[in-house]
């Protein structure tokens, strides 16, 4: 071997030598652990954000839809149903008027004539009216100004009825604010008035007053039970029972009443000319947006929700020479 190859050989032993002890020393060395200095990261957090209340955005509210067209039935021209004919065509811009009392058709021929024509609804006035429209309309029918409703079968799957009388709890109200003394009062009333009965006992108790109740047959029986009650009252309650009240029943019970100085209440304004002291009777106004209210709900196919007789809210009272609207 030649001198150079022995030189080179040494040479790459001593490379070899120095990188075993550099490794060797490298495992035995302890990395000691550097801290790294603390910095702004930019990140910054909020607390919890308040609660935020959205307002709704308002809204104007939408107008209730025109009202449908109705063809208004009449047993007659007399005020009490003229003048609900009247508020009714103020309600409604599509309608028409029928008179039984004066058209020359009968009522068949009316509602023949209703049914085919593009009304959505018959309200009829009175109880020739009424019994016509319920039993022969194909049409929702709204009745009012009937008190024996019951005995007539007016009320069916699509007819509705509004009360006939003044809300009998605002009539005792009313009764109280004219004589505070009042304390027993009388009323005399036909069969099937079960309702009626436990509506007039309720209101009665509400107001302290002592109700005595009779139910009769006839005009016979009603004289005979006035003429006993009358001498342990301090006022009667009249009410527009046709089968228990003749004409000449009628004035008797009032001509006793005079002489026994007790106050009778009437449900008209037109029978304190006959001898009543006070009237509190219907509002025709009311009557007509009662109606309009019932006609809204058929409108928008509720015509199931709506109860069979819907009451009234104002009394109109008179006594002597004082008149005077009431609202319940």
């Amino acid at each position: 071997m030649s001198l150079n190859g022995t030189a080179a050989i040494g040479r790459m032993y001593l490379a070899m030598a120095i990188a075993f002890f550099t490794l060797a020393g490298c495992s035995t060395q302890t990395i000691q652990p550097q801290t790294v200095p603390e910095h702004d990261s930019g990140i910054v957090i909020e607390p919890p954000l308040a609660g935020v209340t959205v307002a709704p955005l308002a809204r104007s509210p939408l107008p209730p839809p025109a009202l449908p067209a109705i063809a208004i039935v009449l047993t007659n021209s007399q005020p009490a149903y003229a003048d609900v004919a009247r508020e009714l065509a103020r309600h409604f811009k599509r309608h028409e008027i029928h008179d039984l009392s004066t058209s020359s058709r009968p009522p068949v021929s009316v509602l023949r004539s209703i049914n085919d024509s593009d009304s959505d609804a018959v309200i009829a006035i009175g109880l020739r009216a009424a019994q016509s429209s319920v039993s022969m309309s194909h049409k929702p029918v709204v009745f009012s100004q009937v008190f024996n409703y019951e005995e007539h079968g007016l009320l069916r799957e699509h007819s509705r009825g509004v009360s006939a009388l003044a809300p009998l709890d605002a009539q005792l109200a009313a009764w109280k604010q004219i004589d505070p003394t009042i304390a027993r009062i009388g009323m005399i009333i036909g069969e099937g008035h079960d309702r009626l009965l436990d509506e007039a006992r309720t209101a009665a108790d509400r107001h302290g007053i002592d109700l005595r109740t009779q139910v009769t047959r006839s005009d016979q029986e009603t004289l005979y039970f006035f003429r006993r009650m009358v001498r342990d009252i301090d006022g009667f309650w009249l009410f527009p029972d046709n089968r228990i009240l003749s004409p000449r029943a009628l004035q008797e019970m009032l001509a006793e009443a005079r002489r026994q100085q007790i106050p009778v209440n009437v449900p008209s304004e037109s029978m304190l000319r006959l001898g009543a002291m006070i009237s509190m009777s219907t509002v025709a106004s009311d009557i007509a947006q009662t109606i309009v209210d019932i006609v809204r709900q058929i409108q928008a196919g509720h015509l199931q929700r709506i109860p069979p007789m819907t009451q009234l809210s104002e009394i109109r009272v008179v006594t002597n020479d004082t008149t005077q609207v009431v609202e319940r």
